[in-house]
């Protein structure tokens, strides 16, 4: 069964006219429930998480001044939320899940978290809508309990995953893959094992082409037996925050590509959305829909 954490508190509330779509972590199960995709007992609910697995990759110092919600008023803009309680124990919960999820993938292949893909949070501060790198975390818990030793980090959010090329930069036994927009945030990139930067307006033939001729070449060189997938979909020519110029056919063949392929290989992978900014909620729930369909109809 595809197991997918799934928490109320990931629908955060946010100040009128913020930029950050948080509504669509209540109307995707509801949509993957309605149309068939998925019943309840699909979805798991986390607790938060406990501080020796965030502590493998975040700093006692940070996340110290973050629960506490001392963080100095420059750092705390660039995250982008206003800080609460509320906020920092849905991070963690979100954190939990990924975990959470990977213990489900070894056993059944596959597993998703409906948030997460905080890839930009960085080992002792957080930005850009990310304050503790989930995915960073699920792969420390994994080495850490002997359940992987190599990881496979496959970034396709339209964004570089800065902070994870941070947090693993020099650990051999995590390979950071980021393909992202060249134009995009973060101006100042970081250093991945591998980056890929697209053009701006980068469409469906020449992203998918890219991504079938590296993804192959990157398994087989380094032999993981776990792989984290950030299947963000602002990769959508009708993102705001996004530059490229894929369709919603386009991003769904990325996905079912991704999928397959960790299918066919028996890698297991963790899935985390990451990131979505459409102008039409709609568009945003039906990109990330399509990666949940596509874990059912490959996997089960």
């Amino acid at each position: 069964m595809l197991k997918i954490a799934y928490h109320s508190i990931y629908k955060h509330h946010l100040p009128d006219g913020h930029r950050f779509p948080m509504a669509k972590y209540d109307l995707l199960p509801r949509q993957l429930i309605y149309e068939g995709t998925c019943t309840e007992a699909n979805f798991f609910e986390p607790t938060p998480i406990e501080d020796v697995h965030v502590l493998r990759c975040h700093t006692q110092e940070y996340l110290t001044n973050l629960k506490a919600l001392n963080i100095e008023r420059r750092e705390a803009r660039k995250i982008g939320f206003p800080l609460s309680k509320e906020l920092v124990e849905r991070e963690l919960i979100i954190a939990q899940g990924t975990i959470e999820g990977c213990v489900y993938a070894i056993e059944h292949g596959i597993a998703m978290n409906i948030a997460g893909g905080t890839h930009h949070a960085y080992t002792n501060h957080g930005e850009a809508f990310c304050m503790l790198n989930d995915q960073a975390i699920g792969a420390r818990y994994l080495q850490a309990n002997g359940l992987a030793n190599k990881i496979l980090m496959v970034d396709l959010d339209v964004h570089q995953g800065n902070g994870t090329a941070e947090i693993f930069q020099n650990d051999p036994s995590v390979f950071t893959f980021s393909m992202h927009g060249k134009a995009n945030y973060p101006f100042k990139k970081e250093t991945s094992d591998l980056d890929i930067a697209l053009e701006t307006d980068t469409q469906d033939a020449l992203y998918l082409a890219t991504l079938k001729d590296i993804l192959p070449k990157l398994i087989a060189q380094e032999q993981p037996d776990f792989i984290f997938y950030l299947s963000g979909v602002d990769i959508l020519t009708s993102d705001k925050l996004g530059k490229l110029g894929c369709s919603l056919e386009g991003c769904a063949a990325r996905d079912r590509y991704v999928l397959q392929t960790c299918h066919d290989l028996q890698i297991p992978v963790q899935c985390s959305m990451g990131g979505g900014y459409s102008p039409e909620i709609k568009t945003i729930i039906e990109a990330h829909a399509n990666t949940f369909r596509l874990a059912q109809d490959i996997y089960f």
